[in-house]
């Protein structure tokens, strides 16, 4: 069975981590729900919650399948369901058929300028999160072109048998063109170079156009998880 959560923490690493009691904090200012929430399970949740605290964080708690225990807790204290994402995998045999079309996707470490002002330009992915790519342990940028432009950006790194893929940028004027089934046969090809036998990624469980597009390609869910977080403070 897959350490979904071990995977992640391999591929999209936090800048720190704290051990308290039961509890792993991650510490990365500015770079996210993975990067920045406490995963764990116990009683003790004011212990994660002073230390949250004491390191200038709100709390927030990575809630798996069966923590109900801890689900439940967290509800009574008043915590609300932020964020629910889905894990989805596909087989790298699956994608990694034949060569890739040539000059459709390029597998390129470090990430090259244009990678970065195509993060740049979808907002999504700035520059904390890029510098959480920088500490992966076996990482890869993808750049997949169309109309011979350069027009996508993702990134992938490899932990045991899984490469997850994550930062899937298309820019607005070249979405419609097959760039999403581009990038997960460059991440599938890069993939079996690595040994991996699986692609995944985790998409927001309410990003329906997301979902759909991976789902086309054959992606099926096999985990997930949600997020708590307390109210907003005054």
């Amino acid at each position: 069975m897959t350490d979904w959560l071990g995977v992640i923490d391999a591929c999209w690493p936090a800048e720190r981590t704290v051990t308290a009691g039961p509890w792993r904090l991650r510490v990365t200012p500015g770079g996210g729900g993975r990067v920045n929430a406490i995963s764990g399970d116990g009683d003790d949740i004011d212990l994660a919650e002073r230390t949250a605290r004491d390191l200038g964080q709100r709390p927030s708690f990575i809630v798996l399948p069966g923590q109900d225990r801890l689900d439940a807790a967290l509800a009574e204290r008043g915590y609300g369901i932020t964020d629910a994402v889905d894990i989805l995998t596909i087989p790298v045999t699956t994608l990694a058929v034949g060569v890739m079309p040539y000059a459709t996707a390029f597998t390129i470490w470090p990430p090259l300028q244009i990678m970065r002002d195509i993060w740049a330009e979808g907002g999504h992915v700035g520059s904390v999160r890029q510098a959480v790519m920088m500490r992966a342990a076996r990482p890869a940028g993808i750049l997949a072109r169309v109309d011979d432009r350069a027009a996508g950006a993702a990134f992938v790194a490899a932990h045991g048998h899984v490469a997850l893929l994550s930062a899937v940028e298309v820019l607005a004027r070249h979405r419609r063109k097959g760039l999403a089934g581009t990038i997960l046969t460059a991440a599938a090809h890069w993939a079996r170079a690595q040994g991996c036998t699986e692609v995944a990624l985790v998409v927001e469980r309410g990003n329906v156009p997301a979902r759909t597009a991976y789902a086309s390609h054959g992606m099926k869910c096999v985990a997930g998880y949600h997020y708590r977080r307390p109210p907003e403070e005054p």
